[in-house]
């Protein structure tokens, strides 16, 4: 077995301590969700980045799949998972991990609000939600409702930008 060698400490990396209600971070309305990126790339090396999810009932992204590892632990709530064209229901205190790849989605039908925390690795899914969400004030701040118009011009421009951030968005 070959020798492995870990390396030298990067003094350059700092310890992250994040508040989940700090203002200062990135709070973002995206398809009636509120996400709120904890910590991103840039924290930690490009290895990940974790987002603290708010979905009320009836949100959550449509079809898609991206070529990272996409964890997700429950907090608060439930919420029904879509993999692979099989739903599961996922409750407080379970975590959901989506392999690489894997058509997805997830929607809150349990007629409460749901939060959970997302992991992605390698990191930059934060990025794409930095690009195409609307800020908000907090991470219990309600999405904006957006009219048909709205919501046509931001799926028009996530799909644009999806390519970019290896995410495909795939038809209901």
């Amino acid at each position: 077995m070959p020798e492995f060698t870990i390396p030298a400490d990067d003094p350059n990396r700092q310890l992250s301590i994040v508040d989940p209600d700090d203002p200062a971070l990135q709070h973002l309305a995206m398809v009636g969700d509120t996400y709120t990126i904890l910590l991103s790339g840039a924290q930690t090396g490009g290895l990940f980045c974790l987002i603290d999810m708010m979905v009320p009932h009836g949100g959550g992204p449509g079809p898609h799949r991206h070529d990272f590892e996409e964890t997700f632990h429950l907090l608060e709530g439930e919420i029904e998972f879509t993999f692979r064209g099989q739903k599961s229901l996922a409750k407080a205190g379970m975590t959901v991990n989506i392999p690489a790849n894997a058509p997805h989605s997830f929607r809150n039908v349990s007629g409460a609000d749901v939060r959970m925390l997302c992991l992605c690795a390698p990191a930059g899914q934060e990025e794409f939600f930095a690009r195409v969400g609307t800020p908000v004030a907090s991470r219990t701040a309600q999405a904006p409702k957006l009219d048909p118009a709205a919501f046509s011009a931001f799926l028009a421009k996530a799909a644009a930008l999806a390519p970019q951030f290896r995410t495909e968005l795939l038809k209901p």
